[in-house]
């Protein structure tokens, strides 16, 4: 008789029943295929269709992920990085990596300074992160920490001061052009310990020219740059005291 025992699709036989058969077996052949869909299928309950079609059902087909790697892909917002979750892009082009004060890292393991790791618009970043890291804390280009002897085979250039009054302030240059409007009184701010460089004085009119308290020099030194004429003056600042030195006048 062409009645089998089966539990899954596989197990039915597709030649039963036989033209043999008798008709009374027809119900054990429903209730057979209806219990084999119900436990080949048992992950389908309650009133739910399944609506995707084959070629839909397919793309799954040679899928090896376990569900845990499918929800790597179960992402909140696109573009926006999270933990044990994939790293997308954004519509907008963007990618984001945590959130502020998340702590996140994004490391680059392949970072070797050769050929592998991190590129800016194609072009590899050479410098590690040690390198990289020289840079903490400096707020402009070229603020940088010199620990260690220099050999400069270029020139260079501070762009110097221009005052009108004697008021040097020493975080502005190191070089100054004074050039005095009346009487005035020379003087610095912004001391700082090991600062030096050069002032060109032009006293265009005699004008007199007096010390701050904390600039120390001859005791002919303001007689001799009160006389009209063109000066060069060397300076050194100890952080307390700034000493200075005055050329004859200059022609």
């Amino acid at each position: 008789m062409g009645l089998e025992s089966a539990t899954y699709i596989s197990e039915l036989v597709s030649a039963n029943p036989t033209a043999t058969d008798p008709i009374s077996q027809g119900d054990d052949h429903l209730r057979l295929i209806k219990a084999v869909l119900k436990n080949q299928f048992s992950g389908l309950s309650g009133t739910t269709a399944v609506t995707a079609d084959g070629a839909e059902m397919n793309l799954l087909d040679g899928c090896t992920a376990t569900t845990t790697e499918l929800n790597y892909l179960d992402i909140t917002t696109l573009g926006t990085s999270a933990d044990s979750k994939a790293l997308t892009q954004s519509a907008g082009g963007v990618v984001t990596v945590g959130a502020t004060s998340g702590n996140q890292v994004l490391n680059i393991a392949s970072h070797d300074l050769v050929d592998g790791g991190l590129k800016l618009a194609g072009t590899l970043v050479t410098a590690s992160a040690t390198e990289l890291n020289l840079l903490d804390g400096k707020s402009v280009v070229g603020d940088a920490v010199l620990a260690t002897d220099q050999s400069w085979s270029g020139a260079q250039r501070g762009t110097p001061s221009t005052v009108t009054n004697g008021t040097l302030d020493l975080d502005a240059a190191n070089n100054f052009l004074y050039t005095p409007a009346a009487a005035d009184v020379l003087e610095f701010s912004n001391e700082e310990t090991g600062q030096s460089g050069f002032i060109k004085l032009i006293n265009p009119s005699g004008y007199a020219i007096s010390l701050g308290s904390e600039v120390k020099a001859v005791s002919t030194f303001a007689t001799d740059v009160s006389i009209a004429g063109t000066y060069l003056i060397t300076y050194f600042c100890d952080g307390t005291n700034v000493y200075v030195s005055a050329s004859a006048a200059l022609v």
